[in-house]
């Protein structure tokens, strides 16, 4: 895989409908994704002094931050509608490379800040509810 650039890392939000139709959260400075993953031990007195995992079980989840501009985007509104509802919708992550990742997520957090004369900035934290895919 080759380097890509990084405000290609674009994070999208569904409209509600079925199947979703997606829009661009705007004005996203830096996103970061995570793949978490809970080990289950089977481990044994048979298994040679060696730890033995077992595949495909566990816990796992997506974590997504991202920090940007506030630019009052339809996706925004509706991204803000989630985190004061407390409300679980699809999203998209996709990549330059064409990568997609969608799943179910919950507005962990949404922190809005700004500074006398400059932009109004959010920082967001989505958690996932359920599988993500790779499309």
């Amino acid at each position: 895989m080759g380097i890509e650039n990084g405000s290609a890392f674009l994070l999208k939000v569904g409209d509600g409908a079925t199947p979703p139709a997606f829009g661009t959260v705007a004005g996203l400075r830096t996103t970061q994704l995570s793949v978490n993953g809970e080990a289950v031990n089977v481990t044994t007195k048979d298994s040679g002094g060696w730890r033995e995992l077992l595949s495909g079980a566990g816990v796992r989840s997506v974590s997504v931050s991202a920090a940007g501009l506030f630019t009052g985007s339809a996706a925004e509104v509706r991204l803000r509608g989630h985190a004061l509802a407390g409300t679980i919708d699809d999203y998209e992550l996709s990549f330059e490379s064409g990568e997609r990742l969608r799943g179910r997520f919950l507005v962990t957090r949404l922190d809005y800040a700004g500074d006398y004369n400059g932009e109004r900035q959010y920082v967001l934290a989505l958690e996932s509810s359920g599988a993500v895919v790779s499309l």
